[in-house]
């Protein structure tokens, strides 16, 4: 979808902190796609701890938030803008409103 609209862009960029899920190079900007449950997005339904082995998973989740966090901080420390886009909000009926705030953010880092 973004490649049709003309954004051009690399995936997967290993030199870069937290290996961005898509990174803009033109607008020096880098996008995390996170899963909701990966990384604990609060208040959204797909995240809710595990019945089982619960301290195990939060732990884990904890972990990435904070692996998150330190990663986007190195990558403002390097001038990058970063874009958090959580998996709910990639479903058909919030994907066009997700798309079109993150051109939005691109143009205006461009402006």
């Amino acid at each position: 979808m973004l490649h049709k609209m003309g954004y051009r862009f690399r995936i997967h960029v290993e030199d870069l902190p937290g290996k961005p899920d898509i990174v803009f190079p033109k607008y020096h900007t880098a996008v995390f796609v996170n899963g909701c449950f990966w990384h604990g997005h609060k208040n959204c339904k797909d995240f809710a701890p595990p019945k089982t082995k619960t301290e195990w998973w939060l732990n884990k989740i904890s972990g990435n938030i904070k692996n998150d966090t330190e990663n986007t901080k190195q990558l403002k420390k390097q001038g990058w803008q970063v874009v958090v886009i959580w998996e709910c909000k990639l479903r058909p009926e919030n994907r066009e409103n997700t798309i079109q705030n993150l051109t939005h953010k691109l143009n205006d880092k461009y402006a």
